[in-house]
């Protein structure tokens, strides 16, 4: 039994036939054209398809999840047309190798996919994006949901003057039909599935820098963070030219554009030579220390290849397109952060996957698989088959692979045959084991040894590892640093492993990681405080800002011998460090809290403002220290609820007033509001907020009061709620 046909006897079990379009009729272009009233969040499409009959069939179909009304007008034949199952469906005896053009006219107020943000605040980000993938372009586009139909798409898009028009391709020219508007042309030369279809608005700057192949990259930002566009885009095109020479395939679009939004739904997207982003990683140089973009950046762009040029056929195919994006994303930031970071970063995915293993496991071909299987469990498999088959054979498989399959879709079996064929290797008890089996391999955690062998940890190290996991003379396992709780040894040894992180012959034998000395952070035991608190000492002088975080995260009891260590926490060049050192020296040293809120009141954070809101609530019960500025700051907290905030600030906002039990009646309008939100997360999270007040009985007149502040949907919403 070869690979192929046991892949196929796994997914005939787990698919249901169906009669596809794609094997009937071709369609290879598609010129768009759009207007959008941002006011009415109203879509008018007018888009003229070219296609080709493969055959005999006596009707077509375009996927339309919602429509107020369209038109259809032919240029080479008359249909009967009609809209149902969602679906604008002609009818028409069509015959073998006709080529047809067919346009459609359509309003819609699409429900999703595409996101009209702060359009009816006075305040706010206004900016109006797309999310095809899992959304459906079809919610405002009459396309195609079925991922196998690629298409040339072509798009001019309306809108206001003041705004940016960003969408896939080249952009051709602006032309002006009146004093207000513009009119953008967008160009393609190759087609993609529909899902990739993306448009995003907004008010941008943009600065193009070129790949070392002459791609054109195009990084947008808002206009007064001029200052975070280093940090935000840091590595860019050392990640670009580092994938295309990796994958070995050249850059298959015409450029490449990066775009963060407001509130997106997810990281990041890989539309078609247009990322779009949560602007959550829009970050300064501060940030970047705990928060960046880089493994977005190479993820979505890996997508560029694993996904937008060769999609998968079917969701039990997706770990073609996330694990090998995951895999790559790891490859680029391997050459950036060195051979550390990288295996640390497989440990501990190969944690979660245990976590998952434990259980029933999943197999990487299932489509209801989560995404940690997708994402993670992918990598692992291809980090493993590079290993067994060979770094050439590998590679030139990869680059067959997207050569073979390119602007078409493939399945898991296409990919694997290829690898059988460059390595010269039977496949079928790797595709047994790795894709088709829920369970992971028994030995698949015997990669202690490749951890700890490219660790940069020097030959004189291992024995003091060794006796820092339990088992002396041996090579250190990081699994059971985990566990190990020996007392005053076990704290020697740590001291001594720091200290020699700071010797500079240790460090040019082979410097000891920065993953491997926050992971000992972790495991100090703190039975013997005169033993641990030198340690801590020896920990804090290394000035490593990782180390000295994880110390802010763990040492939530701070001894007083230690209080001038933990103290200079706060001026390090973390938010996170920062965060973490003043929620645990102001609830540790109640006589200085006024000195510590003195020390940090000028500090924001993240774009999330998790800094600043901790730093109002401590602020505002701080007995005697905000005196008159009490309601100022009371006030400032509350207004993070409005509805023209990001959703993580609003969210971080909600979790403090509901900490105080200071929720005002505006603050509640604005949790149903919250609750109502695109973005899944938030909205889950204010759900679950607003039905802990509804069962508690002190809420119940601040509910009836809140109504009158309400929309009428957010009133029928709550009343749904409330009756549940």
């Amino acid at each position: 039994m070869n690979s192929r046909f046991l892949v196929f006897l796994f997914l005939c079990a787990n698919c249901l036939l169906f009669a596809q379009q794609t094997n009937a009729v071709d369609f290879t272009k598609a010129t768009v054209d759009v207007v959008i009233n941002p006011a009415t969040e109203q879509v008018g499409i007018d888009v003229q398809y070219e296609f080709e009959v493969l055959q005999d069939v006596d009707s077509i179909y375009f996927d339309m999840r919602t429509v107020d009304t369209y038109k259809v007008y032919q240029q080479t034949f008359q249909a009967e047309t009609s809209y149902r199952d969602q679906k604008i469906i002609l009818k028409y005896k069509f015959k073998k190798g006709e080529k047809h053009v067919v346009g459609l006219a359509t309003f819609t107020h699409p429900k999703k996919a595409m996101y009209f943000i702060d359009w009816h605040e006075s305040k706010g980000r206004k900016q109006i994006w797309t999310q095809g993938q899992g959304k459906y372009t079809s919610s405002w586009l009459p396309s195609f949901d079925d991922v196998n139909e690629k298409v040339e798409f072509d798009f001019s898009i309306t809108f206001d003057k003041r705004y940016e028009v960003i969408a896939n391709g080249k952009l051709l020219k602006k032309e002006s039909p009146n004093d207000s508007l513009t009119k953008w042309y967008y160009d393609m030369k190759q087609p993609m599935s529909s899902y990739l279809a993306a448009i995003a608005i907004g008010k941008y700057k943009k600065k193009v820098i070129a790949s070392k192949s002459g791609i054109p990259i195009e990084l947008y930002y808002y206009p007064e963070d001029e200052a975070k566009f280093e940090p935000t885009y840091r590595h860019t095109k050392r990640i670009f030219d580092f994938l295309e020479e990796e994958i070995g395939v050249a850059y298959p679009w015409q450029n490449y554009k990066q775009v963060p939004v407001k509130d997106f739904l997810y990281a990041g997207m890989e539309n078609t030579g247009t990322t779009i982003f949560s602007d959550a990683f829009v970050v300064d140089s501060t940030s970047f220390v705990d928060k960046n973009y880089v493994n977005v950046n190479a993820h979505e762009l890996a997508h560029q290849w694993f996904g937008d040029l060769v999609t998968a056929k079917s969701g039990t195919h997706h770990w073609l397109q996330e694990g090998f994006a995951t895999y790559y994303a790891l490859l680029a930031e391997k050459e950036i952060f060195g051979d550390n970071y990288f295996y640390w970063k497989l440990y501990t995915s190969a944690m979660q996957l245990q976590k998952l293993n434990d259980g029933k496991g999943e197999s990487l071909l299932n489509p209801k698989a989560s995404s940690l299987t997708f994402y993670q469990k992918g990598a692992w498999v291809l980090h493993v088959l590079r290993t067994k088959v060979g770094e050439k054979p590998f590679k030139n498989a990869v680059k067959r692979y997207l050569n073979t399959y390119k602007f078409k879709s493939a399945e898991t079996e296409d990919f694997i045959q290829i690898v059988a064929e460059e390595s010269g290797q039977n496949l079928d008890a790797f595709v047994q084991t790795w894709l088709v089996n829920p369970q992971l391999p028994d030995d698949f955690y015997d990669f202690d040894k490749l951890l700890t062998q490219n660790s940069g940890i020097s030959e004189n190290m291992y024995s003091l590892l060794g006796g820092i996991s339990g088992a002396p003379g041996q090579v250190a396992s990081f699994r059971t640093f985990q566990t190990s709780k020996e007392s005053a040894t076990t704290c020697l040894n740590i001291s001594k492993v720091f200290e020699l992180s700071q010797n500079e012959v240790v460090q040019k034998e082979g410097p000891i990681s920065e993953e491997l000395l926050v992971n000992l952070i972790k495991n100090i035991p703190n039975d013997n405080p005169i033993v641990s608190n030198d340690v801590y000492k020896v920990a804090f002088a290394t000035k490593n800002l990782k180390v000295r975080q994880t110390i802010a995260q763990t040492l939530t009891k701070i001894p007083k011998e230690l209080k001038t260590e933990y103290e200079s926490l706060l001026n390090d060049a973390s938010y996170m460090t920062k965060e973490a050192a003043l929620y645990n020296l102001w609830g540790n040293f109640a006589t200085d809290q006024k000195k510590y809120l003195d020390q940090t009141k000028d500090v924001v954070g993240f774009n999330d403002k998790s800094f600043r809101t901790l730093w109002l609530t401590l602020a505002i019960v701080t007995k005697d220290y905000s005196g008159r500025n009490t309601p100022k700051y009371y006030q400032e907290l509350t207004n993070y609820t409005q509805t023209h905030n990001h959703f993580e600030v609003r969210q971080n906002a909600f979790i403090f007033l509901n900490e105080l039990r200071a929720f005002t009646d505006q603050n509640l309008a604005d949790l149903v509001n919250g609750a109502m939100h695109h973005n899944w997360r938030f909205a889950s999270f204010c759900r679950d907020l607003l039905d802990s007040f509804i069962k508690n009985s002190s809420y119940q007149e601040n509910i009836q009061r809140t109504k009158k502040l309400l929309s009428e949907a957010e009133k029928v919403f709550l009343e749904k709620r409330i009756k549940n």
